[in-house]
């Protein structure tokens, strides 16, 4: 058998040892689902008034869709920080498997989550008032980079859970980044209203440019009066938010293989 044949056999045996796993741990998933629910609903109907109503409500879903599964990030820091933990991963070690099959084992399985994640936070807008003002094909190709983006976020949550020297230490490390990185973007509001370095971070955060390509792809445009910025990552946002997704990837990819040997050594 091929490498890479082993390799997708064994990542997928550990995702679904890891599926089986959330049943032992049902709290991590309701609060997985709840949490999106409660950001629609807070955002939707405690600020969306004074934000521009239903119209805001429509724009706000594609910032929900990509904020919900950048906190997916912390699910996957805590699940491998936990089998570290439990010396889980140093039996799997002692196994013929490539070590590239634990990590992707868990990224998968969470990839996984963040698709229920994003169907329940679908059906959440659909109550709200949001629709799709989209083809069903820029509609697929807008779930899809949402999807893509998810995996980039737990290949970043990878990383953390291995770096971490404890649960507790990924547990906090896992959400300290999660509220800067979502909020200061353009998920939510319009960056013209933020101070300007602050604003060009914003403008080039790849949450913007993900939650911006998703409303271009799900015909959700801003409502009429909010001011949209003219920087390239904004008008060019499906290929940059494509581009930061893979980087991403690729990144804390290596950042995992390599912080995985290291502790493999030891």
């Amino acid at each position: 058998m091929s490498h890479r044949r082993r390799l997708a056999r064994d990542a997928s045996i550990l995702a679904w040892r890891n599926l089986l796993n959330l049943r032992r741990t049902p709290g991590s998933v309701i609060a997985a689902l709840v949490q999106p629910v409660m950001f629609v609903l807070l955002l939707a109907y405690v600020f969306g008034g004074s934000l521009g109503g239903a119209d805001y409500r429509t724009f706000l879903m594609g910032g929900i869709f990509a904020q919900a599964v950048t906190f997916n990030a912390a699910f996957t820091a805590l699940g491998l920080a936990n089998d570290m933990d439990k010396g889980i991963v140093d039996r799997f070690r002692s196994l013929p498997m490539p070590r590239m099959a634990v990590l992707l084992g868990r990224t998968m399985s969470d990839l996984v989550m963040s698709s229920v994640t994003l169907t329940v936070t679908t059906l959440c807008g659909l109550l709200v008032g949001w629709r799709i003002g989209g083809s069903v094909t820029d509609a697929f190709f807008g779930y899809l980079l949402v999807l893509l983006f998810a995996f980039a976020m737990s290949w970043v949550g990878a990383a953390i859970g291995l770096l971490a020297r404890s649960v507790e230490v990924a547990q906090s490390a896992g959400l300290i980044w999660l509220f800067p990185v979502t909020f200061v973007s353009s998920a939510f509001v319009s960056t013209h209203t933020m101070p300007g370095p602050l604003r060009v971070v914003a403008e080039w955060n790849p949450v913007s440019a993900t939650a911006t390509a998703v409303r271009r792809l799900l015909g959700n445009p801003p409502p009429d009066g909010m001011p949209i910025s003219s920087a390239w990552p904004v008008v060019h946002a499906l290929p940059y938010a494509l581009g930061c997704a893979c980087l991403i990837t690729a990144a804390f990819m290596a950042v995992s293989l390599a912080r995985f040997r290291r502790v493999a050594l030891r």
